[in-house]
C-alpha cells in the first residue's frame, strides 16, 4: 500500500505570503488602516479567509465589516493570487520524484483558490485530492478532511501523513491518528512550540528522506 502524504498550502508548497500581503492590506486601506508588514499578515494566516480577514480589521472587525472586507478581499485576491507567489525551493522536483507515494491537498484557503494556484504553479497534476476550507462543514483542525481523503487513496491511517507550517496541521493529523510533519521554514511555525510535531524538516527535498527512511 503506497504511502499517503496530505500537505497544507500556503506556507507549505507555496510561499504566497507576498499576494496574501497586498490583498489584506488592499481591505485594510479600504477601512482607513495603515498596511501592515508581511511578517505581521503571516500571524493571520491558516484558519480560513474570514479568520484572516476579521483578525486584520482588528478593532474594525464588526460583523458587516468582517463580510464586506471578506468580499473585497477574495475579489482582489482572485485577480492578484498569482502575482508574486512561488514554490518554496525543491516542491516541483521533490513531488515529482515522490511518484511512489498518493499525493492530496488539505487547506483552509478556499478550494477554488487553492486548485487555481496549484494549477497555475503548475502541480496540480500531482494531487489525486484536492480540499479546502469551505469543502466540509468544518475546516482544520477537524480531521474530516484527512478522513475523506482516506477514503479516496484507500490509504492506511498508519502509512499516512500531515504535512503543514503550523499546530493546526499538527492538531489535524493528530486527531485523524495520522503520522504528522512541520516544515519550518512556513508562516506560523512559532505554533510548533505548543503542538509539536512528530517530525519537522527544514527544507522541502528533505522529506523524500524522511518518507522513504
Amino acid at each position: 500500500m503506497k504511502p499517503v502524504l496530505i500537505f497544507d498550502l500556503d506556507g507549505t508548497l507555496v510561499d504566497s505570503k507576498q499576494d496574501l500581503t497586498a490583498s489584506v492590506n488592499y481591505v485594510r486601506h479600504r477601512f482607513d488602516l495603515p498596511a501592515l508588514t508581511e511578517d505581521e499578515i503571516a500571524r493571520f494566516i491558516g484558519d480560513g479567509a474570514l479568520m484572516m480577514i476579521r483578525r486584520a480589521l482588528e478593532g474594525r472587525a464588526g460583523e458587516s465589516n468582517v463580510q464586506e472586507g471578506l468580499q473585497l478581499f477574495l475579489s482582489y485576491y482572485r485577480a492578484h493570487m498569482l502575482d508574486r507567489s512561488t514554490l518554496y525551493p525543491g516542491v516541483r522536483e521533490t513531488l515529482d520524484r515522490l511518484s511512489d507515494c498518493k499525493l492530496a491537498v488539505l487547506t483552509n484557503k478556499p478550494v477554488h483558490f487553492s486548485c487555481a494556484m496549484l494549477d497555475g504553479l503548475d502541480i496540480y497534476k500531482h494531487f489525486v485530492s484536492v480540499y479546502g476550507g469551505n469543502s466540509f462543514d468544518r475546516k482544520k483542525p477537524d480531521p474530516v478532511g484527512i478522513y475523506q481523503i482516506l477514503s479516496d487513496t484507500r490509504g492506511a491511517r498508519e502509512k499516512t501523513w500531515m504535512i503543514g507550517d503550523s499546530s493546526v496541521d499538527v492538531l489535524t493529523g493528530r486527531r485523524a491518528g495520522v503520522t504528522t510533519c512541520g516544515v519550518t521554514y512556513g508562516y506560523s511555525t512559532s505554533s510548533f512550540e505548543e503542538h509539536p510535531p512528530d517530525y519537522r524538516i527544514d527544507k522541502f527535498p528533505q522529506l523524500e528522506t524522511l518518507i522513504h527512511a
